[in-house]
């Protein structure tokens, strides 16, 4: 039972050690890229490759914006240089001292907070315009809850733009070599497996894992209450293993609160 309370701390502290390591998702951006989308060059990601497309974000002038697990100095600097009045909502003191850092590198406010994303929100309701929730959902154990609040802290009309692994990651075990094995049943959750399965993980310094179907991330969204505008599917970047090569293994959602 231990394990089940202190899952998110765990993977707070997995990615403070990938931060400090340089993961790909907690290098900032640089001063040049800032200078950039100021002049109206910039993309942002939700999933490794793929960036999302524009017409999702509508105007950034005046709008509040949540980054939803959303650390790391990368999306969040755009989103407020180009107008947006931007929160960061984390669990990883790493992941939100690269936003303090680049925030103060470049002159602009935003609200950090560190909170687990498994609790409510500690927002009003109807408080943004649009929430970036990059994938993160993998980290966290029953994401229904977080579609709802999703739904209560956006305005009327408001976005919510999320991506999120389809399971293939899960599934097999990707070494970088043929031929791919099965290495897992879906859906993969380690707390209701042998406990030696999350003790691996943690001691890999991979953290606590989970899949999620589409049926609890698209179908998840719907029912309660958003209306799904748009989706592209992703992959892994070039290095990441092979599975890349045959299947993609992300999903990318636009979503609206009617």
């Amino acid at each position: 039972m231990e394990i089940h309370r202190e899952y998110t701390e765990i993977n707070a502290k997995t990615w403070d050690a990938w931060a400090q390591n340089g993961c790909d998702w907690s290098i900032p951006v640089t001063h040049e890229q800032c200078l950039a989308a100021r002049e109206g060059n910039w993309a942002v990601y939700l999933t490794p490759c793929i960036a999302v497309p524009r017409k999702w974000f509508g105007g950034f002038e005046g709008k509040r914006i949540l980054g939803l697990a959303s650390g790391g100095g990368q999306q969040m600097p755009i989103f407020s240089l180009l107008g947006a009045e931007c929160t960061v909502f984390d669990y990883s003191d790493q992941q939100l001292q690269r936003e303090r850092e680049v925030s103060q590198r470049e002159g602009y406010q935003i609200q950090i907070i560190k909170g687990d994303m498994t609790k409510p929100l500690p927002f009003q309701d109807e408080s943004f315009d649009l929430i970036f929730h990059p994938v993160s959902n993998c980290y966290v154990e029953d994401i229904l809850p977080i579609w709802k609040e999703c739904y209560r802290v956006l305005k009327k009309g408001g976005s919510l733009l999320s991506g999120f692994d389809n399971g293939m990651n899960f599934l097999f075990d990707d070494d970088g070599t043929l031929p791919l094995t099965v290495a897992n049943r879906l859906p993969f959750n380690p707390l209701k497996m042998d406990p030696t399965v999350r003790e691996q993980m943690i001691a890999n310094g991979e953290g606590i894992q989970f899949s999620h179907s589409l049926e609890e991330e698209i179908g998840g969204q719907l029912k309660v209450g958003f209306l799904l505008k748009d989706l592209y599917e992703d992959r892994d970047r070039e290095g990441c293993g092979i599975l890349r090569e045959y299947t993609p293994q992300y999903v990318a959602t636009w979503s609206v609160k009617k």
